[in-house]
């Protein structure tokens, strides 16, 4: 069997590859993108570029996270409440010590249960138990960690959550962006490598000086282009 990824697509790699880097690193929708191709002589429709985010966004993330380096030991875990198709749910997501996202999980319920399918998601694909873990007041995680017999440090304070409450705020973008999604499984398909692919290529330039955020974001791209084996356009 042939093993390239693009095999039998009508388009070349780069393009599909560029389509696939846009719409996860930009907060566009499909037909910004499909303009956007058109702008440069490429006749592509806004239904190929979903299909092809489909497709490609999460081997890519799972490639991305394969090459990211060992997260810390430290870890921040927070909720924040969304409206699906008139609905309330809780998107739980974890960062550690170095803003490095490590999961994220949409459910129903803001209790001790969803916080422990939480960290066994966590534990799971980091493999190994953080030493500290940082949260709000919410008293869901510490009954989760006591009834998973953890014996870590656990910090919980508001204001010493900040990093991942922050970092919430390219979610609530693409949220209003997409008017809202529409399914539970369609915000989980899209956030959960979305988020790790937009890691990839911005970096936190506030931080940074020109000179070094520049060079983060042409390294991003450049790993980009090894991971899907395309160039950018």
């Amino acid at each position: 069997m042939n093993k390239n990824p693009y095999y039998r697509h009508r388009f070349p790699a780069e393009i599909i590859s560029h389509c696939v880097w846009l719409y996860n690193s930009f907060s566009l929708n499909y037909r910004d993108i499909e303009k956007m191709m058109l702008y440069r002589g490429i006749e592509v429709t806004y239904e190929s570029v979903r299909d092809w985010v489909d497709k490609f966004s999460d081997s890519a993330s799972r490639k991305i996270r394969k090459s990211r380096p060992k997260a810390s030991d430290k870890w921040h875990l927070d909720g924040v409440r969304m409206m699906i198709k008139g609905e309330e749910h809780w998107l739980w997501r974890a960062v550690d010590s170095e803003d490095q996202v490590l999961d994220i999980l949409i459910q129903k319920r803001r209790d001790a249960g969803a916080a422990e399918n939480l960290m066994l998601r966590l534990l799971k694909k980091q493999g190994f138990i953080p030493r500290v873990i940082v949260t709000n007041k919410l008293k869901s995680y510490g009954a989760a960690f006591r009834e998973m017999g953890l014996d870590i440090e656990h910090r919980q304070h508001k204001g010493l959550n900040n990093r991942v409450e922050q970092s919430h705020q390219w979610i609530r973008l693409r949220e209003r962006k997409m008017r809202r999604f529409k399914s539970q499984s369609q915000a989980q398909r899209f956030l959960s490598p979305g988020e790790i692919i937009y890691q990839q290529t911005q970096p936190a330039r506030h931080k940074l000086t020109a000179a070094v955020s520049r060079e983060m974001m042409l390294d991003g791209i450049r790993k980009w282009k090894e991971i899907t084996g395309a160039s950018c356009l």
